[in-house]
């Protein structure tokens, strides 16, 4: 079976381009180690990628993806915990000093766990087990309501930043390195058509739109 043919090509502009680009800073990683400063939980929906929203190089960002950039909660359990040995990583390892929950827009996941057994994605042998991770989040938004219920899908997208939030200081060591100020946790929402990033506000839980100091052209 031959290799992508599109990926190859893209390979040979990278490696023209791009990897020449950041040449000093590839020798120096793979010398020295890398030293991010922020974790990033993100979707593995093709559409959303941390490093072109942040426009990040090499070394700047640990991301972890997953299905509906889901946090589970902190358990001591057997299994393969993926997520949770990535974050363990990035702050016991890495010692990162932020951590980013990064929702979007149009969420599948979270369209999948909304649409329950109507979903073909929701009945699934893995999918449906772990979107489950977002019943918490569903009775905390029924329960009390922090947005408009307008665009139920956007408020449940949002809800589920919330309890991935709150499940990441179920980590012992998480809970602690935050205590102690060395860790920061951040909500954040993307959305895909617009490129409008919306962070929240940690007071309120709410919402709003980044505007940043200097737009760089």
């Amino acid at each position: 079976m031959d290799f992508p043919a599109h990926l190859m090509e893209g390979y040979g502009r990278y490696l023209n381009k791009g990897f020449v680009r950041y040449k000093e800073t590839h020798e120096r990683l793979a010398v020295y180690g890398q030293t991010p400063d922020v974790l990033v939980v993100s979707c593995c929906d093709s559409r959303v990628t941390p490093e072109g929203i942040f426009n990040v190089g090499p070394g700047e960002l640990f991301v972890v993806r997953n299905v509906a950039n889901l946090v589970p909660p902190y358990e001591e359990t057997q299994g393969q915990h993926g997520t949770s040995a990535a974050i363990e990583f990035a702050v016991n390892a890495l010692n990162v000093k932020h951590i980013v929950v990064l929702g979007h827009g149009q969420c599948g996941g979270v369209k999948a766990f909304r649409e329950n057994a109507n979903a073909p994605l929701a009945t699934g042998e893995f999918i449906g087990r772990w979107i489950k991770l977002l019943e918490p989040a569903a009775i905390a938004m029924a329960c009390m309501p922090i947005d408009k219920a307008d665009d139920p899908q956007l408020a449940m997208e949002y809800a589920g930043i919330r309890q991935s939030l709150k499940n990441l200081l179920t980590f012992p060591f998480i809970e602690r390195a935050a205590q102690q100020g060395a860790l920061q946790l951040h909500g954040a929402w993307f959305d895909i058509g617009s490129g409008e990033l919306r962070v929240m506000d940690p007071e309120n839980q709410r919402f709003e739109k980044a505007e940043p100091d200097v737009l760089q052209v």
